[in-house]
């Protein structure tokens, strides 16, 4: 294999600029053309990426600069999809650390870079966004120097070259007094510090998947680093799995290699290249595509366990089928096990009640946007609230629970507020300190118990102006019980649609979450009581026509404008006795028992 060869990661906290960066190098390696057409962001080429603007998948691509080929893989930034992360950094030998110029190391900085220097890479620091007003060079320097001796990097990786860079001006330089002419610094820097792959030629072949997604043409494709050995169309291979053994044999059908976004078909592939391959059935992800001749499995990393689980079942309301195509268990498990072999850090299994089934993941974004991404392919689903998943000391037989580092960057006025509502989830607070402009920055340790349902409460206690970050850091002993949801809800105790002249008197008890006409069954949820308690009400209920009053006085009906639910603030706001309906065009929030008699009997056995 030619030494001319670098299989590198960018790994950075959410929104610092790596895949703008990536949009960069393509541009100035001559992948796009002049006068080509393309979107920004390039690499976020899922539409929940683009509409959020974060990385959800991690995604391959190369380039070729000055003869040398670059392998580069953008991963994402935020904790919840952090398997993802685990998996890609196995896969290289070098990574770019991007911390944005302003902010400085962030939680999921700290997250991403415990990985990397574990395995024992050495980073190149990318300093980005120098060119922004409120940058802070020097001080953004020293914070990374401090977070990798936190986390406890030897010598060599202490000696970590730094480029300064905007990677939306495209432009790179090793010192700030140095012209700003291009990327050319930043691909010699990564030229000189990353290594090209060790590389044994002359071993039988040997791949570790690391990846798998499929393609309408190609079927199963999976993505790995060749390890030893080459390969050509046609060998004879199987799939080695660790515990379990061979689980798959088969012949190489196609061979693809990375070019900028595209997967192009070769013949031949080489060792320490990172490649993608079609024709398997079983393998998956952590699995040893080999040689036949080859019986030992590489070793996979361990994956940090989920934290988080809900229960999917089937959408059993009135309104079922109304929306949505892929109705019945069968469609939602196999959806489910499709998911669970892409993605190693979801876990799925059935559930007593056929119809449901507990998934498991990192955090309520990842399964937030599973949700949402199963509600677009035309499924129609029941979804529980979140549960944490507990621990037990073998030792001690106490039991843990998991922990998250929080990092909030908010007004000074905001701060007495903030402190006051995540020490009521049991949050405690480890670091305060002025940001500047008249910013302060907190650091907490809170559950993630307490965390479930906290970022729609937070902007609004910030006036939309805080920011709010958080990464898992372990778990510790049980903090106690949390403060549940103050007030009750309004439930419907009636089917049809809502009227607005009842719609008028109800909401003197509380806040509406439907509009007038909206279609309405005997125990959804329509809006949020004042008072603690639930209330069934009739939102279809009209007027009664007389002589005293003529009915063309509804018309001057005029409404407070209904509190929109999103997916996430539904999940989260749910109590253990309702659940959140999904469909292709709605969320709506609704009891698990639909009949009020129901209800009240099962409250009663509690």
């Amino acid at each position: 294999m030619s030494k001319e060869l670098r299989n590198l990661a960018i790994i950075a906290h959410v929104d610092h600029g790596k895949t703008t960066l990536v949009d960069a190098m393509f541009k100035q390696s001559g992948i796009f053309r002049d006068n080509q057409q393309i979107e920004t962001c390039a690499m976020d080429y899922n539409d929940l990426e683009r509409e959020r603007g974060i990385t959800i998948l991690a995604k391959c691509t190369s380039f070729i600069w000055n003869d040398a080929k670059f392998n580069i893989v953008d991963t994402p930034g935020h904790a919840d999809f952090g398997g993802e992360v685990e998996r890609i950094l196995s896969m290289v030998e070098g990574a770019l650390l991007l911390v944005d110029a302003s902010e400085g190391p962030m939680p999921q900085t700290k997250f991403v870079l415990t990985k990397a220097l574990a395995l024992g890479l050495k980073p190149i620091v990318v300093i980005n966004k120098v060119d922004k007003q409120d940058a802070r060079v020097t001080e953004v320097i020293d914070e990374v120097f401090d977070l990798f001796v936190a986390l406890e990097a030897y010598e060599e990786q202490l000696d970590f070259p730094i480029v300064f860079a905007s990677g939306r001006n495209g432009w790179a330089v090793k010192n700030l007094n140095d012209e700003r002419n291009g990327l050319n610094p930043l691909f010699e820097t990564i030229m000189m510090h990353i290594s090209p792959p060790n590389v044994d030629i002359e071993a039988p072949f040997q791949m570790l998947v690391t990846m798998l997604d499929y393609d309408q043409y190609l079927g199963r494709v999976l993505t790995g680093k060749i390890l030893k050995g080459s390969a050509a169309i046609n060998n004879s291979v199987h799939a080695i799995r660790e515990t379990v053994g061979v689980v798959e044999r088969s012949r190489l059908t196609k061979l693809l290699s990375f070019e900028g976004l595209k997967r192009i078909s070769v013949d031949r592939v080489e060792c320490g290249d990172i490649v993608a391959i079609a024709g398997l059935q079983i393998a998956t992800v952590a699995d040893t595509i080999a040689s036949t001749d080859v019986s030992t499995p590489i070793k996979s990393l361990p994956i940090d366990p989920p934290t988080l689980s809900m229960v999917f079942s089937i959408n059993d309301s009135p309104l079922a089928g109304q929306d949505g195509k892929k109705l019945t268990s069968r469609m939602i498990w196999d959806r489910l096990q499709k998911e669970a072999e892409g993605n190693i850090s979801v876990s799925v299994k059935r559930l007593s009640d056929q119809d449901s089934f507990e998934v498991a993941g990192r955090g309520e974004l990842q399964l937030g946007i599973l949700i949402e991404t199963m509600r677009r392919e035309g499924f129609e689903l029941s979804i529980s609230r979140p549960n944490v998943l507990y621990k037990i000391d073998e030792t001690t037989g106490q039991k843990l629970e998991p922990m998250e580092e929080l990092c909030v960057d908010l007004d000074d006025e905001f701060t007495g507020i903030i402190v006051e509502k995540i020490t009521l989830r049991k949050g405690a607070l480890l670091d305060m300190r002025p940001s500047g402009v008249g910013k302060t920055r907190l650091k907490f340790s809170v559950p993630t118990r307490g965390l479930i349902g906290y970022h729609s409460e937070f902007l609004t206690d910030t006036r939309g102006s805080g920011i709010i970050n958080r990464s898992f850091s372990g778990y510790e002993p049980y903090k106690g019980s949390i403060e549940g949801r103050g007030r009750g809800v309004l439930v419907s105790n009636a089917a049809g649609n809502a009227v607005p002249y009842a719609l008028f008197f109800l909401e003197e008890r509380g806040t509406l979450f439907i509009n007038p006409g909206a279609p309405v069954y005997e125990g959804l949820i329509i809006g949020e009581h004042n008072k603690s308690n639930e209330l069934d009400v009739n939102p279809t209920k009209t007027k009664q026509l007389t002589n005293m009053r003529a009915s063309g006085k509804d018309d001057n009906i005029k409404l407070s404008p209904p509190r929109t639910v999103s997916l996430e603030q539904a999940l989260s706001y749910i109590q253990d006795d309702e659940l959140v309906e999904v469909t292709p065009k709605a969320v709506r929030l609704r009891k698990k028992y639909l009949d009020q008699n129901a209800r009240k009997k099962m409250s009663r056995l509690k």
